[in-house]
């Protein structure tokens, strides 16, 4: 299998593993990772989102790269543990969660940010000043590609708002609470690298008044290329950006402040591939309809966030150009793309569905009863078959039968 995945490739695959399939190219995330240690060097740390895919290899092989791993609930933080990250390099980010998971992750030992100021309350109540704590901040900052994807604007449900710092020192001095960590998450999608810069304005006005503090997390959401002539975030500038912003910044002079990201769907977006079959080929008077095997429920992206993912017909790449609208098989409206060119299709075709590494396999399910996709991981010139596809005994699972 050689290291560069071809639509030739794909296609092989598709036949070896079956259809649907959800494939991943591991030195693709070298490569992304590696683009983000060289342009930052060593006073960087990577924490990798891994809500946007966590199978267990993929972690592995990310913690193998040198990332640490940033969390978005308890299991998470349970699945890192299990793929050999140690406590010190997993970051737990609550979201308006119950009390018990920021105890069970303070007993695991492991890096927290709290994101409310009744847990944070609870945290001083508890702990007081025994174990360090970050705060999730809402900047109140509009990023990101679209509102469903937009996380630090002004009626965003993440973080505490900066408008309530007085209320969070209150609490901090009222427990004597150690905060060693801001944390600020604006969106996904960002190409604008001035978003970042007006995010770390916002956090050296009140950096004075933190005395602990060690990290600055600026977030994620990074850009990634999605069609023809998309550009991703400019990382070189960014690192720029942000170094001198640092530099030259009063409020961190001397403090020597370690910054943080979280990059996610820059890590892994590109480097799936997720594969399906036509089964029907339907001749409308407005469209030509492709039904392939698989939905939303193997891929929620286009019908939840209107995302374009490219599409290739990997099985007749020389055919004709023709404009055909690609559907899913569940029983609800469930369309990959209207209007798009492919070349000819024909029952049978495999095509495949590009940047599906992230939040693709993480957010399918078993909707109409339909088995989820087997997932296979191309590294050092081999495929390997990283999840089995479900069976009927999958769709039983844990189910009771009392009649």
């Amino acid at each position: 299998m050689p290291q560069q995945l071809t639509p030739t490739n794909l296609n092989q695959l598709a036949k070896e593993f079956g259809t649907p399939l959800y494939v991943y190219d591991a030195d693709k995330i070298k490569v992304q990772y590696r683009k983000l240690t060289s342009a930052f060097g060593l006073d960087t740390v990577f924490f990798y989102a891994c809500k946007a895919l966590t199978n267990i290899n993929i972690l592995k092989y990310i913690r193998s790269l040198g990332a640490n791993i940033d969390c978005s609930s308890i299991n998470e933080v349970r699945l890192a543990l299990y793929a050999g990250f140690t406590p010190n390099r997993i970051l737990y980010t609550s979201n308006g969660i119950s009390f018990s998971e920021i105890e069970e992750a303070h007993d695991l030992g492991v890096i927290i940010n709290i994101d409310s100021l009744s847990n944070l309350e609870k945290f001083g109540m508890k702990y007081g000043h025994s174990y360090p704590v970050g705060l999730r901040l809402r900047p109140n900052i509009m990023a990101g590609g679209n509102l469903k994807i937009s996380t630090g604007h002004d009626k965003s449900k993440f973080g505490i708002p900066v408008d309530q710092t007085g209320q969070i020192l209150e609490v901090v001095d009222k427990y004597h609470i150690l905060v060693n960590d801001l944390h600020i998450h604006t969106g996904s999608e960002i190409t604008d690298v001035s978003v970042f810069l007006k995010g770390i304005a916002v956090l050296f006005e009140i950096v004075p008044l933190f005395k602990h503090l060690k990290f600055i997390d600026l977030g994620g959401g990074f850009k990634v290329p999605y069609k023809e002539g998309d550009t991703e975030t400019d990382i070189p500038l960014l690192a720029a950006k942000v170094k001198e912003a640092f530099a030259n910044s009063p409020s961190a002079a001397g403090r020597n402040l370690q910054i943080w990201f979280e990059p996610g769907k820059f890590l892994v977006s590109e480097c799936g591939y997720f594969i399906t079959e036509v089964n029907v080929i339907k001749e409308t008077s407005s469209t030509t309809f492709v039904s392939v095997n698989s939905g939303f429920n193997h891929l929620i992206r286009p019908m939840f966030y209107d995302s374009y993912h490219r599409i290739e017909n990997i099985s007749n790449p020389d055919g004709a150009e023709k404009v055909y609208s690609v559907v899913g098989n569940i029983c609800e409206t469930d369309t990959f793309a209207w209007n798009r060119k492919l070349h000819q299709v024909r029952e049978g075709d495999h095509l495949v569905f590009y940047n599906a590494g992230a939040y693709g396999f993480e957010m399918s399910s078993n909707f109409n009863s339909r088995y989820k996709p087997a997932e296979v991981l191309v590294k050092d010139y081999q495929a390997l078959l990283i999840r089995k596809r479900d069976v009927f005994e999958d769709l039983l699972r844990n189910q009771i039968e009392v009649l």
